[in-house]
């Protein structure tokens, strides 16, 4: 029996989670570390198979100091190569097209298959004897899921199938591979990469930084879960009390009329999917999108994104997708202005890691994964060497 004047000793109260340091938000080695270690060894969407109909179609992929191409062959397959000529090194192909009959270099002509191969040189004459066999495009590992075509530049990730399994039930409503692409971007913000996806893992801004986001939509941080390490989900459900705006109250009162191809509740629901290191997906009842953050150097990145959508010519359709389209767009202006202002802030010499709240856990776990891969990442200042 315990005395009554022995008090039970309390457990330590849990480390409290902070933000990283500044310092790994604008320093050259953390960037290259961050390609290295986190980028190059992930799957990264290329495009949606309906933007490679034909042989010959194609699509680039511009991430850090790689490029890579996926391209259609005769015989219907997609292939992925490094968008690298084998002679000296020119870049092939830009931006997406279709290439008839082969791939053929803008500097000096040298020409690939479809599949890689190498076809021709000219003047072959002046070179000494080479095989053939050796100088084809060097290839890239490509998986096509749910109708997108990924590809991982290095290192050996868990398939995406396996990485996306739960991801792809609740998709299945959708018919991602019947949609088509509605419309493409690419943007340059003046902000590092990992801010952005600071600011994309966590909702807690959402009620100051997104005003019509809330006035339309409960927050998803009301209803999170947790799919596979390093993926998770976030629901908001469309509100019953209309907007005081006209572009928001039009698409709540239109959107459960329209989107008939889905039950009931996913119709009322704008679904948020985070994939670490740097993808997002963003499902609506009338399209989705998806998104990639890729550094463009310390405190740079380009975001990368693209909107998708079954075939449907009613003008219904076509002003819901307006609607939520000029909704969507106002939420990545004002994510924009918020990320370039934290990065300004981060430049301070007064900011130290504040606390996080329960509502930012996503972005802890990208933190804890920056930590793991590299770290010096755990330190309140950048060392001196890196390992």
């Amino acid at each position: 029996m315990s005395s009554p004047l022995v008090r039970p000793v309390e457990p330590p109260a849990p480390a409290m989670a902070r933000a990283l340091p500044a310092w790994v938000y604008n320093h050259p080695e953390m960037a290259r570390l961050e390609y290295e270690r986190i980028l190059k060894p992930s799957w990264q969407v290329v495009c949606h198979l309906s933007q490679l109909r034909r042989a010959g179609d194609f699509v680039t992929l511009d991430m850090g100091r790689d490029s890579i191409v996926a391209v259609r062959d005769s015989h219907g397959e997609v292939r992925a190569f490094h968008n690298v000529c084998r002679h000296r090194g020119a870049r092939l192909l830009a931006g997406h097209g279709n290439c008839p009959g082969a791939i053929t270099c803008p500097y000096h002509g040298w020409s690939y298959r479809h599949s890689g191969d190498l076809l021709g040189i000219p003047a072959r004459d002046t070179f000494p004897p080479l095989e053939r066999a050796q100088l084809g495009l060097k290839p890239v590992r490509l998986q096509i899921f749910l109708g997108f075509v990924f590809v991982c530049v290095a290192g050996t990730p868990p398939p995406i199938d396996q990485v996306l399994a739960e991801v792809a039930e609740e998709f299945l409503p959708f018919r991602f591979e019947e949609m088509e692409l509605l419309s493409e971007y690419v943007e340059h913000w003046e902000c590092d990469w990992k801010v952005a996806i600071d600011n994309y893992l966590e909702s807690y801004h959402v009620p100051i930084g997104h005003p019509g986001l809330y006035r339309t939509f409960t927050p998803d941080y009301d209803d999170q879960r947790r799919l596979h390490s390093g993926v998770a989900r976030g629901a908001s459900w469309l509100r019953a009390q209309p907007s005081s705006r006209w572009t928001e109250r039009m698409y709540q009162q239109l959107i459960g009329s329209v989107a008939t191809h889905l039950p009931e509740r996913e119709r009322r629901r704008w679904s948020f999917y985070s994939v670490l290191p740097n993808l997002g997906i963003d499902v609506f009842p009338e399209q989705m999108d998806y998104f990639q953050v890729l550094p463009r150097g310390p405190g740079k990145c380009t975001v990368r994104g693209a909107v998708y959508g079954l075939p449907d010519t009613r003008r219904e359709m076509r002003i819901a997708r307006y609607l939520g389209g000029r909704i969507n767009r106002q939420v990545q202006r004002e994510d924009q202005f918020l990320c370039e202002r934290v990065q300004q802030g981060l430049a301070s010499d007064s900011y130290e890691p504040g606390p996080l709240s329960s509502i930012e856990h996503w972005m802890l776990e990208f933190h804890n994964l920056l930590r793991e891969r590299i770290p010096e990442a755990r330190l309140a200042t950048a060392p001196a060497r890196f390992n």
